[in-house]
């Protein structure tokens, strides 16, 4: 536990009372009203997230998008200035490094945005390739402390604390500008949740008066803070995956359903082999399944078919608050695959039946 690093806003968790966790190397807050009552808050109202354990590295230099070009799985090059991008980095073997997101500051500086757990494996990744393009790397993620403020109300809650027009910021996209007193802050309205909200790049330095500025201003709007379990819930009511759970190296982007992020019209990091498997079709697929009976799905769980035979295994799940229904992602077999079969899965050596559903589970 002494290893564990610490966010600059960890002494704020702790004081609220905070149930902390280790994750992903970070001592992290889970919860502290309950994941329940959290996840309804960012639903119904307004709340905010310590995610400043994600990583972040900047790219810059002439050959920068033809940098990230090589190496992500989407088409950079259709990104301008204040546009945002979701991608991957592909492996060599047809899986996935990580999933990312990709921030054009200009045609020759970009933020790439990564996940916690997998921070020095992407680092590592990256250098292999940088040499062979006139672009510096910098990786910032132990300088940059990173607010999440989510939820139908985000953007009054926060609007008197910068000069940017958060009502006119549409879905990824972002914007630099005064934010809590600050200067130069990225704002974008990107997030983790599906109800819409800002994620904020702040300095460790400005991080805590930043917290509670947005605190004090949110207040009327009863934004509350949100922890990690939370987050979890309503990730996993989009379909959105979890690197680790949902994808890994050896899910290949395919597979996970994010050809819709898979640009072919590029060549990238094994984009041949990624192309022959899209075309020849996959053997199996991530889908989004509903329990029909009483139980949760949990990671790991076996997917059975009808037979009784194992045939894949849940990667997320959980009871959503949203919805009161017990949900969970899992790969079957391309045959199970149809919105509407039939699956089950064994919860503690019983077979539960389970009807795959289309993405997402909720529908704001």
């Amino acid at each position: 536990m002494e290893n564990l690093k610490k966010t600059a806003l960890y002494d704020i968790h702790c004081a609220v009372g905070a149930k902390m966790v280790p994750f992903a190397g970070y001592d992290m807050p889970v919860q502290y009203a309950g994941v329940s009552h959290e996840h309804h808050v960012v639903r119904s109202k307004v709340g905010m997230f310590d995610v400043s354990h994600m990583g972040q590295f900047w790219v810059e230099g002439s050959e920068a998008m033809a940098f990230i070009n090589a190496v992500t799985s989407n088409d950079v090059s259709k990104l301008t200035e204040g546009k945002v991008q979701y991608s991957c980095l592909p492996n060599l073997t047809g899986g996935i490094v990580d999933d990312l997101l990709v921030y054009c500051v200009s045609p020759i500086q970009y933020m790439l945005v990564v996940n916690a757990s997998n921070i020095a494996k992407d680092w590592a990744w990256l250098s292999q390739f940088a040499p062979n393009y006139e672009v510096t790397i910098r990786d910032a993620s132990d300088d940059t402390s990173l607010i999440a403020v989510q939820g139908p109300l985000a953007a009054k809650a926060i609007q008197s604390l910068t000069n940017l027009d958060l009502a006119a910021m549409t879905y990824y996209t972002f914007g630099t500008g005064s934010f809590a007193g600050a200067e130069g802050i990225l704002v974008s309205a990107t997030g983790y949740t599906g109800s819409g909200g800002f994620e904020i790049y702040l300095p460790n330095a400005h991080a805590a008066a930043a917290w509670e500025a947005i605190m004090k201003a949110g207040a009327e709007f009863g934004l509350e803070p949100i922890g990690l379990g939370a987050r979890d819930t309503l990730r996993l009511e989009m379909g959105f995956c979890l690197y680790g759970n949902d994808i890994d190296d050896a899910t290949s982007p395919i597979e996970a359903g994010l050809s819709w992020i898979t640009k072919f019209t590029k060549d990238f990091t094994n984009s041949a082999a990624l192309k022959a498997q899209k075309e020849q079709g996959v053997t199996r697929k991530l889908v989004g399944i509903k329990l029909l009976e009483r139980g949760v799905p949990r990671h790991g769980y076996p997917i059975l078919n009808e037979q009784g035979e194992p045939v894949g295994e849940v990667t997320s799940g959980t009871m959503a608050p949203s919805l009161n229904e017990a949900i969970g992602m899992a790969y079957v077999p391309s045959d199970l695959a149809a919105p509407g079969s039939r699956v089950w899965v064994e919860v503690r050596g019983k077979a539960l039946s389970a009807e795959v559903v289309t993405l997402p589970f909720y529908k704001a």
